[in-house]
C-alpha cells in the first residue's frame, strides 16, 4: 500500500505545507537525507494550539497538538519531494519540544502524538529515534512544536 493510500485509509487530511515566516527553509535536502524544520501546532482551521501543558492543556491536549505538528511535517515532506511520497525510505529523528509547566513530567506521552502519526503512515519505515523537550515557551505561544529528519529513497 502507497503512502497516500495509507493517509487516505486512516482518513487524515494533509494540511497545506505553509512557507517559513522567518529566515529560515521548511526543508533542505543534503545527499539522501531531508530536514524538516519545526512545524508547530495548529488546528485543522489553521487557528494555532496554544497553551502550557500541564496548566492550560492536559496530556492527551498536547498529544493531539503533536499529531497535528506530525501532519505538518508530512505535508512539508510532500512538497518536498515534489508531492510524491513515495520517495521516502525512512523517518531518521524527531525532536518535540513541549511548552509546560515546570513540573509537568509527560513530555513524551505528548511527543507521542507525533510518533505515533508517523509510524501509523510509514509503517516499520517510519520507525525513528526522538527526543521529546520540555520548554518554557514557544513560537507565538504554541504548545507543541516538532522537527524531523527523514532518508529517501
Amino acid at each position: 500500500m502507497s503512502y497516500e493510500d495509507k493517509i487516505k485509509e486512516l482518513k487524515l487530511e494533509l494540511p497545506e505545507a505553509r512557507d517559513p515566516v522567518g529566515s529560515y527553509l521548511a526543508s533542505k535536502q543534503i545527499g539522501k537525507m531531508l530536514f524538516i524544520s519545526g512545524q508547530i501546532s495548529t488546528a485543522a482551521n489553521g487557528e494555532l494550539i496554544k497553551g502550557k501543558v500541564g496548566k492550560d492543556l492536559k496530556t492527551e491536549d498536547g498529544y493531539e497538538a503533536a499529531k497535528r505538528c506530525g501532519l505538518n511535517i508530512i505535508s512539508q515532506v510532500k512538497k518536498a519531494c515534489g508531492n510524491d511520497l513515495s520517495k521516502v525510505k525512512s523517518c531518521i529523528k524527531l525532536t518535540g519540544f513541549v511548552n509546560s509547566t515546570e513540573d509537568f513530567t509527560e513530555q513524551p506521552k505528548v511527543i507521542n502524538g507525533a510518533s505515533d502519526l508517523i509510524v501509523s503512515v510509514f509503517g516499520d519505515s517510519g520507525m525513528h529515534t526522538r527526543a521529546a523537550v520540555s520548554t518554557n515557551s514557544l513560537p507565538l505561544g504554541v504548545s507543541v512544536e516538532v522537527d524531523a529528519i527523514f532518508e529517501l529513497n
